[in-house]
């Protein structure tokens, strides 16, 4: 093993030992019953470090002092998807998510970044996300690469491969940019015609607003039809998870408290996400924010009214919907199925789509290998997790293959493309296929 500098490591082990919940870690009875759900540990062979009790065993041995959190003590951590698959596997009900994300925060106050790595990470931590008007900048450098013909030139030319194999396959799967007119007016209530069903307030997020918009539009197009009146707060901002299950802990914190805040004048009856992993954290920000004696109780109150939107369009119920022939299969947002416990309700609104057939994906549940910024930073495992969902896929033979999160999408996309079946498959967000249904009845 390779060590890494002393001070640091000193520092390490000094923090893992205040802040690591130590009777959270002696819950794990290293009963196995998690080894089957973890895709690191099926990918590698059954390698016991690439494993939920693995990593807490290694968690738990760097607080009991019995070894040191080298570089390979990091890379099992970073290995993790953080798909939570372990949890409801559990017999113990061992919270492997919250264990994670204070172990990354640690290892990452500690870190010595370069001088480029650290730019990066401002710009993308502090600038991009946390900052709507930020967001749509960026947003419309794409827009512009994409209409101006640059994209065109760099494609022909192969320019693309200057950013790296994957990235240059992750900009082909890009979806198509909403002008920076577009982004910019977005609705902040939608009335309903009729009765009112519901009263909700959608968490609009920060991608989603952007890259996918034209998902949140679908998303308000449904709960209009469905009767909900629906208001989505201005001053909203990222949910946090990208810091959180990055190590930027604090900064999670800070965007939980302004959320809580924008909602909390909204009198509703749901407060709605479309997005897998920004609903996992946002029902967990009481967690993020246990312990504050001025948020928790704020934090516990927002939670209680967290749904995805499959949960609530299935509960208030859709006119009829349908679509040409075609064979629909389900990829489960981990976060969605793992932490909100939302797996029946998309399913259900698939089956409810005259012309549809819709086949159970074998492993449905098991991670696609997006997680995240996962399949940058992770690439040969993603892709290897990716290779192995896209051979059950292909046995379905679905036509469409219907996702609840973005990164899932992009990912699901990017196998399409890496399997050759453009012409005979798609990928598309449940929102997106729902509101396709009911324009075409």
């Amino acid at each position: 093993m390779t060590k890494i500098d002393d001070t640091r490591t000193n520092q390490i082990v000094k923090d893992f030992q205040e802040r690591m919940d130590y009777d959270e870690l002696l819950n794990c009875m290293r009963c196995g019953f998690c080894l089957p759900s973890c895709p690191t540990y099926m990918e590698t062979g059954g390698n016991e470090a690439a494993s939920p009790r693995g990593r807490i065993a290694l968690m738990k041995a760097v607080v009991d002092g019995k070894m040191k959190p080298d570089e390979d003590f990091e890379k099992q951590l970073s290995l993790c998807l953080g798909c939570r698959a372990c949890e409801p596997a559990c017999p113990s009900g061992v919270k492997y998510g919250s264990l994670l994300e204070e172990a990354l925060s640690i290892l990452q106050k500690e870190k010595k970044h370069s001088v480029p790595v650290k730019m990066f990470r401002s710009l993308l931590f502090d600038q991009i996300f946390p900052k709507q008007t930020n967001m749509r900048k960026f947003s419309s450098l794409l827009w512009f690469y994409q209409r101006s013909g640059i994209q065109k030139i760099a494609r022909t030319t192969k320019l693309t491969r200057i950013a790296g194999k994957q990235l240059s396959a992750m900009e082909r799967v890009l979806p198509t940019i909403p002008s920076p007119s577009q982004m910019k007016n977005r609705p902040t209530y939608i009335p309903v015609e009729g009765t009112v069903k519901k009263k909700v307030a959608f968490f609009s997020g920060c991608m989603m607003d952007t890259l996918f918009m034209e998902t949140n539009d679908s998303t308000l197009f449904l709960l209009e039809k469905a009767g909900c009146e629906v208001y989505i707060p201005k001053a909203q901002n990222c949910c946090g998870a990208l810091h959180a299950h990055s190590g930027e802990k604090e900064k999670a914190k800070e965007m939980a408290k302004a959320n809580i805040k924008a909602f909390e004048e909204a009198q509703v009856d749901y407060i709605i996400s479309n997005a897998g992993g920004c609903g996992a954290l946002l029902v967990e920000y009481d967690h993020l924010l246990h312990g504050d004696s001025e948020w928790s109780k704020r934090a516990e109150a927002f939670v209680e009214k967290v749904k995805d939107i499959s949960e609530v369009l299935l509960e208030v119920g859709l006119p009829p919907m349908e679509l040409s022939t075609q064979i629909v299969t389900y990829q489960d947002s981990c976060h969605l199925r793992n932490v909100m416990k939302t797996a029946f309700a998309p399913r259900a609104l698939l089956k409810s789509i005259k012309g549809v057939t819709y086949i159970e994906m074998k492993e449905a549940d098991r991670c696609c290998g997006s997680a995240g910024t996962y399949n940058i930073l992770e690439q040969e495992m993603s892709m290897q997790i990716l290779d192995h969902k896209m051979t059950q896929a292909k046995v379905t033979g679905a036509t469409t293959i219907v996702t609840a999160n973005p990164g899932c999408l992009l990912q699901m996309k990017l196998g399409i493309e890496r399997e050759g079946l453009q012409e005979s498959m798609r990928a598309i967000h449940m929102v997106d296929l729902l509101a396709e249904a009911l324009k075409n009845k």
